[in-house]
């Protein structure tokens, strides 16, 4: 069960609504494409789901079959009354109005139970929204996204290549990503002008290193991509002595990209064991 294209339009334009872009509104309208998504995520009965971005609830509905519990989170209060129609024989479904960027999580995401994120997310706030929810919700366990492609490679960016960058390390850092999937803009309404990624995050069990400060960390590693084409001894000028290069194994004369989160990790540690 979900919703066709025709019924989204026609919805649409019996309440008088058209996807308003300053919420980067774009409704995937393909029932197919909505059932791959369902069954990319891979949950069931037992699972909590956050879905980021329910808008008419077409992919709501899809996750519903599942048995998940599902708490469908929406922005826009002029398509909370059309979600709330089409999920009202959902009994696994509740429903919230809020803006996810500024949202208490620990308000709807109980911290002692696992959690999974679903999310349609438009490009200007992909990337600060899904670092800030690995930074601090911890309860979120796995996440799977769609987001504008180039989005989804620097989240999935490797070292030594075009997209990796300081969001990827900090997606290292916290979990194993990867593209599982490409949509077409053509699925969407209104069309965008550029293909989409699924992107699968899932959260390392344990953390890479229990004693690095992440915030420390976190601000080497975009201070020294703010400036990837230098080397590191000019990126991070100031901040990194040679002595402190060779302690921590990396070479000065590397550039930002061709460090792991490793090689981060161990950076940043030979600085704060210098400070403290």
């Amino acid at each position: 069960m979900t919703l066709t294209q025709a019924q989204i339009s026609a919805q649409l334009h019996a309440a008088g609504l058209t996807p308003r872009r300053a919420l980067g509104q774009n409704f995937v309208v393909d029932a197919n494409t909505v059932r791959r998504i369902a069954r990319l995520c891979g949950v069931g009965p037992t699972d909590n789901v956050l879905e980021i971005g329910a808008g008419l609830g077409s992919l709501t509905l899809a996750l519903a079959e599942s048995g998940a519990q599902i708490t469908a989170i929406e922005i826009d209060q002029l398509i909370i009354p059309l979600l709330r129609q089409n999920v009202a024989k959902c009994p696994n479904v509740s429903v919230v109005q809020a803006d996810a960027m500024t949202l208490d999580w620990s308000t709807i995401a109980d911290p002692a139970r696992r959690w999974h994120l679903v999310a349609n997310l438009p490009y200007n706030v992909a990337t600060p929204m899904i670092a800030d929810i690995l930074d601090t919700v911890p309860q979120i366990k796995e996440f799977f996204v769609m987001v504008q492609r180039e989005v989804g490679e620097r989240l999935a960016g490797a070292p030594r290549t075009k997209a990796y960058g300081a969001v990827s390390v900090k997606v290292a850092f916290w979990g194993h990503a990867e593209i599982v999937g490409v949509v077409p803009a053509s699925v969407f309404l209104p069309k965008p002008n550029v293909e989409s990624a699924l992107v699968r995050i899932v959260r390392h069990n344990e953390p890479l290193d229990d004693k690095v400060n992440t915030a420390e960390l976190f601000s080497l590693v975009r201070t020294g991509f703010a400036k990837r084409r230098k080397m590191l001894r000019g990126a991070l000028a100031n901040l990194v002595t040679q002595a402190q290069f060779n302690e921590a194994g990396i070479e000065s004369t590397a550039r930002a990209e061709e460090l792991s989160v490793h090689d981060w990790i161990r950076l940043s540690n030979v600085l704060q064991e210098e400070h403290s």
